[in-house]
């Protein structure tokens, strides 16, 4: 009896074969192959099936490409402003003295991306040309989204897939629920520690005494 040469079932379809095959997954590039490109070819990063080694070395060697935010030039704050950054989280996000004082305490921790990725977020809110937003859309991205990213911020798979929808069409608010996530986990995971660190007591006892001399 001849040997079915013909296309194989669905049902019988190999599972090597399904994955190498799979639009959603991209083939590994050997060293001299150039990958497919396109103009937002950075946007399909985090479906790519390189082994984990491969994304341990890619995320180290990893350079950020956004210029690193400077700290905010403020006037010193008062001993009135620096308890009020214990009252809420809010009144100490809207303070660029305080948002100052919280990456610094970020900065020890080792998350100090959330700051950078949340003042990443609200300079976009601010541009309004059209190439300059797909831009810094782009660098946000591949610096807080990317999982190659050594920057890469906490982010659910909602908010990912909302992201991905809307990067063909960037607007100025397209990290708004990412942003706002990270802005919730800053409030319930660091900034409760910020209020008992060495660095906020210091700044309490610093403001009382500079009260008191005055």
């Amino acid at each position: 009896m001849s040997q079915y040469t013909g296309p194989v079932p669905a049902d019988r379809e190999s599972p090597m074969t399904r994955s190498e095959t799979s639009p959603s997954r991209a083939q590994h590039p050997s060293p001299t192959q150039k990958p497919n490109t396109c103009c937002f070819c950075w946007c399909c990063c985090c479906s790519c099936s390189w082994s984990e080694d491969d994304r341990r070395g890619r995320r180290k060697a990893q350079e950020t490409k956004l210029e690193p935010f400077p700290c905010e030039t403020c006037p010193k704050p008062t001993i009135e402003e620096i308890k009020l950054w214990a009252q809420s989280f809010d009144k100490l996000m809207k303070n660029p003295a305080g948002r100052n004082k919280f990456r610094e305490f970020l900065r020890t921790e080792y998350s100090e991306e959330n700051m950078l990725f949340w003042l990443a977020c609200e300079d976009l809110k601010k541009e309004i040309n059209k190439s300059d937003i797909e831009e810094k859309t782009r660098l946000i991205y591949e610096d807080y989204i990317s999982i190659l990213s050594p920057k890469e911020v906490s982010l659910d798979s909602r908010v990912r897939e909302v992201i991905n929808r809307r990067l063909q069409d960037p607007t100025p608010h397209i990290f708004e629920d990412a942003q706002l996530q990270i802005y919730t986990l800053m409030h319930r995971d660091s900034y409760p520690r910020f209020l008992n660190s060495s660095v906020y007591r210091s700044l309490v006892q610093g403001g009382s005494r500079s009260s008191s001399e005055s």
